[in-house]
């Protein structure tokens, strides 16, 4: 029986090594061809979709004045980075469905892996930020327009998207000073934290911490401030009298929360499951439903379940709103 062993690689590069300066994506590549043209529809619909639907969600909430409020700012600022993320992925990875094997310059690999981590890390702050935004609504709707005022939205949507960035410079720059070295095919379809460690030629300890604690920040932080809020949220609805006026309040804070547990759900499965279970055939279907179809989500489920973005919809293409003013 074959031992289970396997040793650490040393905390250096051998001397023999050579240096990679270029990486290559192994993505669908063992899919045949047929297979990979099925994908490449199927993304590139989804992709359009989203950039159209975020794009459609962006100009309404700009030029609908009914829809000029902190709920509306926030969900335009994640509908532009959520279009982001996606351009930072997708483009590449439909690219490499048609034609595998295309090599990726380590230059390029840190700029991609910067700009996924800097917007998917705002989104989830973003995501925050209208949780407080529905806590202050239900909860303290006296003082709503004081709290969530002009600077203080600005302020919220500024400070997610610098944790994005100062978290991201902190992974980029942990990741890209290990050595790599003989080995330079990526068991993903895009540069990913864990798929680059696996390719280091020295001991990653220190960085799967670091991966660890920012994962534990940008997800469990988040995740628990939002679940508070809807404590709170919860139980001041369960105090309204009348049945009507608790359908209301819950369905203002419906779609946000639709979005929240699908976009927290599928980023804790691959970035909070200890390495032990870590399967990087496993995790990247998790990241094809966390890069192609949850973008998609956010403009679905606002457009769909959302009242003021349909009336909103139906005034910009001239027809009567669905619900009275």
């Amino acid at each position: 029986m074959e031992s289970s062993f396997r040793p650490r690689p040393p905390p250096f590069p051998e001397p023999n090594s050579t240096a990679v300066t270029v990486f290559l994506f192994e993505g669908f590549s063992s899919f045949g061809w047929q297979h990979r043209l099925g994908f490449f529809v199927v993304f590139l619909t989804l992709y359009l979709l989203t950039l159209a639907g975020n794009a459609i969600i962006v100009t309404v909430i700009r030029l609908d004045h009914h829809l000029h409020t902190p709920m509306y700012f926030f969900l335009g600022m994640l509908s532009t980075s959520e279009t982001c993320y996606t351009v930072t992925i997708i483009p590449r990875m439909l690219s490499d469905l048609l034609s595998p094997h295309q090599p990726i310059s380590i230059q390029g690999c840190a700029a991609q892996l910067f700009f996924y981590l800097t917007f998917g890390i705002s989104n989830c702050f973003l995501l925050t930020a209208m949780g407080y935004d529905r806590y202050v609504a239900i909860c303290n709707p006296l003082r709503y327009s004081v709290i969530m005022g002009k600077e203080a939205c600005v302020q919220l949507a500024s400070g997610s998207l610098g944790i994005g960035l100062c978290m991201a410079v902190v992974q980029v720059t942990s990741v890209f000073g290990l050595p790599f070295c003989d080995a330079f095919v990526l068991s993903h379809f895009f540069c990913d934290v864990r798929p680059l460690l696996k390719l280091a030629c020295t001991d990653t300890t220190a960085n799967e911490i670091i991966n660890f604690v920012v994962s534990v920040c940008v997800l469990v932080l988040p995740m628990g401030l939002v679940f508070i809020s809807y404590v709170l949220i919860i139980s001041t609805i369960l105090k309204i009298a009348s049945a009507e006026g608790q359908k209301k309040a819950f369905a203002t804070c419906a779609s946000h929360l639709t979005v929240v547990v699908i976009h927290y759900g599928c980023a804790s499965i691959i970035y909070l499951k200890p390495k032990s279970q870590s399967s990087l055939g496993q995790d990247r279907l998790i990241s094809v439903t966390y890069t192609v179809i949850t973008p998609l989500l956010n403009p679905v489920v606002y457009s769909l379940r959302n009242k003021e973005v349909k009336d909103a919809l139906c005034r910009a293409l001239g027809q009567k709103p669905l619900s009275p003013q």
